[in-house]
C-alpha cells in the first residue's frame, strides 16, 4: 500500500543553514485511501522516522508543506504552447510583478488559468534551504514542496480562510495564496468587500476552518468578516489540526497548488535510485556486450575472406580441369560435379546411346503434364557420343525445364532451333556428356 506523508514546520522557523535538526515538524500520515493513519504535532524529524520503522513502512511519499508566505503567487501572459518556449519566456513574463532581481528567484509554473499560467516565485538560496530540509530522510523519498496556503479546499467564486493561531492562511479559486496574522483578516475582509468600480455589486463567499477553541480566542474578527456587505462567511469546525484539512484538500484533488520542485530543484532521481547500486556492473556489462559484438562482426568477416579463398581455389582447380565450361560458377560448382560423379558411377567409361536416352527419359518421366511433351526422332552420333531429339511441347517452359533437369544432372544439355508455333513450342535437344 502507498503511503504519503504531509509534513509541515511549526513556528518559529529553526536556522536551516546552522541547525535544521533542531525544526519541528506537525505531520499527518495517509494511507492509499486518504484516511488518516498517523500524525503528531511539534515533533522533530527523529521521531517521524521512527514512527515509520516501527510500522515497517519504507519508500512513503513526503509533501513538503512551507509558510505561504515564503512563495509570491504571480501569474505570466505567455502565447506560447510548446513547454520548451513557454518556460524560456516565464522570467521576462513574470519580471515586473518581482521586486527582486529576476536571476536570484526560482520560479515554478503551475496550470494555465483565465489570466494566463499560474506561477509561483521563491528565492532561489531560500528554495534550496527547504529543498534540503526535506531530502534525505530514512524509509521516506521527497515528492513535492508546496506552500500550505496553496493546499486549501477552493471557495467557488470566492475565498478559503484557515485560522491556524496567530495565522491565517488565504486562498482564492484563481490559485492565489497568502499567509496573514490572524489579527489583519478583518482588514483583508474589507478589500474584498470593496467592490472595483467596473463591476457590478455581486457577494463573495468566504469559508473560514477552524477548531472550535480558535473560533473562541477571536469571535470579534469572525463577526467583523461577517458584517461586511459583501461578503457571506460560512463556519466550518475542524475537529483536528489544520494539516489534516491541507492533506485532504490534496488529496482528494480540491485544490490546485503548484510543486516548487521544478527545474533545478525537479526530483529526477527517484525512479532511477533503485538501479544506482547496479551502474557499475551495467556499464561492465554494456562494454563487454560492445567488445563481444566486434569480435562476433570481425569473425565474421574473417570467414567470410576465407570462404571467398576457398571458392577461388576450387574454381581455379575446376577450370584446370574443364577449361571449355563457362556456365559453372562457385554457387553452383559442387552440384555440377556431384550430378557428373553420378554419370559417370552410372555409365562406365564413357556416355552411349542408352545411357543417354536412360537419363533424357528419368528427366521427361520427371516433367509435369509430361503428356504435353513429345519426341518426334531420336538420333545419336557415336562419334560425337551425342544424343539429338526432335521435340516439341506446349510451351518453351517445358523444353527448358526438360534442358536444366539434365544439366543439373552434369550433362551438357541444349536447346536448338526453336520455333513458336500457336500450339506450342518445337526445338532441337542435344545432349551429351560436358
Amino acid at each position: 500500500m502507498s503511503y504519503r506523508l504531509y509534513v509541515r514546520p511549526t513556528l518559529p522557523l529553526a536556522d536551516l543553514d546552522e541547525s535544521p535538526e533542531a525544526q519541528l515538524f506537525n505531520w499527518v500520515l495517509q494511507d492509499a485511501s486518504g484516511d488518516s493513519q498517523a500524525q503528531g504535532t511539534a515533533d522533530p524529524r527523529a521521531t517521524i522516522e521512527q514512527t515509520l520503522a516501527q510500522n515497517a513502512l519504507e519508500n512513503v511519499l513526503l509533501v513538503g508543506l512551507i509558510p505561504g508566505e515564503e512563495a509570491l503567487f504571480c501569474t505570466a501572459d505567455i502565447p506560447a504552447k510548446q513547454s520548451r518556449f513557454i518556460h524560456q519566456a516565464l522570467p521576462y513574463a513574470v519580471e515586473e510583478q518581482i521586486a527582486q532581481d529576476i536571476d536570484s528567484v526560482h520560479l515554478a509554473l503551475g496550470r494555465h488559468g483565465d489570466a494566463g499560467y499560474r506561477v509561483a516565485v521563491i528565492d532561489q538560496e531560500r528554495m534550496a534551504q527547504w529543498a534540503a530540509l526535506f531530502t534525505g530522510w530514512e524509509h521516506i523519498r521527497l515528492e513535492a514542496i508546496y506552500p500550505d496556503a496553496a493546499l486549501l479546499p477552493v471557495t467557488e467564486g470566492g475565498w478559503t480562510a484557515c485560522l491556524s493561531g496567530d495565522t491565517a492562511l488565504m486562498a482564492s479559486d484563481h490559485g492565489e495564496w497568502l499567509s496573514m496574522q490572524s489579527a489583519n483578516l478583518g482588514m483583508f475582509a474589507q478589500t474584498l468587500a470593496a467592490p472595483p468600480s467596473e463591476e457590478v455589486i455581486a457577494e463573495v463567499p468566504v469559508t473560514v476552518y477552524a477548531t472550535e477553541a480558535d473560533y473562541e480566542h477571536q469571535p470579534a474578527l469572525i463577526a467583523e468578516m461577517g458584517g461586511q456587505g459583501r461578503l457571506t462567511v460560512k463556519q466550518e469546525i475542524l475537529e483536528l489540526m489544520p494539516l489534516e484539512l491541507l492533506a485532504h484538500a490534496h488529496h482528494h484533488h480540491l485544490c490546485q497548488p503548484i510543486n516548487l520542485c521544478q527545474g533545478p530543484f525537479a526530483i529526477g532521481g527517484n525512479k532511477s535510485s533503485a538501479l544506482k547500486p547496479w551502474k557499475p556492473l551495467i556499464a561492465v556489462a554494456a562494454v563487454w556486450f560492445v567488445v563481444q559484438v566486434a569480435l562476433e562482426v570481425g569473425m565474421g568477416f574473417y570467414h567470410q575472406e576465407q570462404a571467398r579463398g576457398l571458392e577461388q581455389q576450387a574454381m581455379k582447380i575446376y577450370r584446370q580441369a574443364f577449361p571449355q565450361d563457362r556456365r559453372t560458377t562457385a554457387g553452383n560448382v559442387r552440384r555440377v560435379i556431384q550430378g557428373q560423379l553420378r554419370v559417370a558411377g552410372s555409365e562406365g567409361p564413357e556416355l552411349d546411346f542408352i545411357t543417354l536416352m536412360k537419363f533424357t527419359g528419368e528427366q521427361y518421366s520427371r516433367l509435369p503434364s509430361n503428356a504435353s511433351v513429345n519426341f518426334n526422332s531420336v538420333n545419336y552420333s557415336r562419334n560425337r557420343a551425342e544424343l539429338v531429339v526432335d521435340v516439341r511441347a506446349d510451351s518453351y517452359d517445358r523444353l527448358s525445364a526438360l534442358r536444366n533437369g539434365l544439366a543439373n544432372q552434369g550433362l551438357e544439355a541444349q536447346i536448338g532451333s526453336v520455333v513458336n508455333e500457336s500450339d506450342g513450342a518445337r526445338g532441337r535437344l542435344t545432349v551429351s556428356g560436358g
